[in-house]
């Protein structure tokens, strides 16, 4: 049985959460203070989609740990990323 509030409300905090990396992006912050917020807000939104629309949630936590390591490792490259841009 699905969950439709549930869902409802995580896809409105998601909606809030990219409304507010675009408002962020627009603010005229200073490059790494927006870099870090936008990160923080982007690992929070990953970390709740791959919780509840991929089930994570509800796995065994040795397969959680896993995804959480490839997540780990996207932020380093997007961090290595940030470096060769400037």
């Amino acid at each position: 049985m699905t969950h439709t509030k549930l869902y409802t409300a995580i896809f409105a905090v998601l909606f809030v959460s990219a409304t507010l990396q675009v408002l962020v992006e627009f603010a005229g912050l200073a490059y790494w203070t927006a870099f870090g917020i936008i990160v923080a807000l982007s690992a929070f939104k990953a970390v709740l989609v791959a919780a509840y629309f991929q089930h994570l949630r509800f796995e065994p936590r040795s397969l959680t740990y896993v995804v959480f390591i490839g997540l780990a490792a996207a932020l380093a490259l997007t961090l290595a990323a940030s470096y060769s841009i400037l």
